[in-house]
């Protein structure tokens, strides 16, 4: 099954970051945070990305083009231009097989999902859809499971996300009882990883992000939620890539389910 990866936003609100590269190269952990992304789904067995590209995409293809030379020891006769990897040293094997598709700079997601549709095979009845700013412990064939049982045409995940300030108690009388710092929301939001039927590119339309698509298939009753309780963190803000990088750094990050 097909993963398609939105990875053509400028990511503005995380300019100091996206100023020279694209928003899911931003490292975490000394990896892109894309590269987790891929690490989620590789771990579950879905393994076959299409990269929809936009902003800096050559970014993108040349760490993935020259991802040998950047993660193992080599040697260089700068005479013959001839390279021996001394691979006997790597201690980590990513098996990716990846599509690169530019779908244009100010492309809009909706439409970058359409323009990947000639790379999802016909014989597919189903494919993935996620963001490349997002990571979760979610159980992905669990998703799948459930999208097939629900038998709809879409299927997202909902997640609590954390408020961004803190909450205060208070009593009748108006006495401050308890401070919470950040708490969970209670309503759910889309935590973008997404799964759905090949009918789907029949509901996405040019110029368009997502989410006229997705209520569409509201409209007809054509969309589900898998309600993930677990841990899920975009980089929306420095903050936020900053909260990734300590959770890292940790003696677990939550959503590493691979080994």
């Amino acid at each position: 099954m097909k993963v398609i990866i939105l990875c053509g936003g400028q990511g503005t609100r995380l300019k100091e970051e996206t100023e020279f590269k694209p928003k899911p190269m931003v490292y975490v952990g000394g990896k892109p945070i894309l590269w987790h992304i891929m690490k989620i789904y590789a771990h579950y067995g879905f393994n076959e990305f299409v990269l929809a590209l936009g902003y800096k995409a050559d970014y993108i293809k040349n760490f993935f083009l020259n991802q040998k030379a950047l993660t193992n020891d080599f040697t260089l006769d700068t005479n013959t231009f001839e390279v021996n990897y001394h691979l006997k040293n790597r201690v980590e094997f990513d098996d990716f097989k990846i599509t690169f598709v530019d779908t244009g700079l100010e492309t809009l997601p909706g439409e970058r999902i359409l323009r990947c549709k000639k790379y999802i095979p016909i014989e597919d009845q189903n494919f993935m859809v996620t963001y490349g700013d997002g990571v979760a412990d979610v159980n992905l064939k669990k998703i799948l499971k459930f999208h097939e049982t629900q038998n709809l045409i879409g299927t997202i995940i909902g997640v609590h996300p954390r408020m961004k300030f803190g909450s205060v108690k208070v009593d009748s009388k108006n006495r401050v009882k308890k401070f919470t710092e950040k708490p969970m929301m209670e309503d759910w939001v889309n935590g973008g990883f997404m799964v759905f039927k090949r009918k789907f590119f029949n509901y996405l339309k040019p110029d368009e992000t997502e989410h006229p698509s997705l209520k569409r298939l509201v409209k007809i009753g054509e969309l589900s939620l898998y309600k993930h309780k677990g841990f899920w963190g975009c980089v929306d803000t420095n903050k936020e890539l900053t909260d990734l990088n300590h959770w890292w750094d940790g003696e677990k990050p939550p959503w590493k389910v691979w080994k």
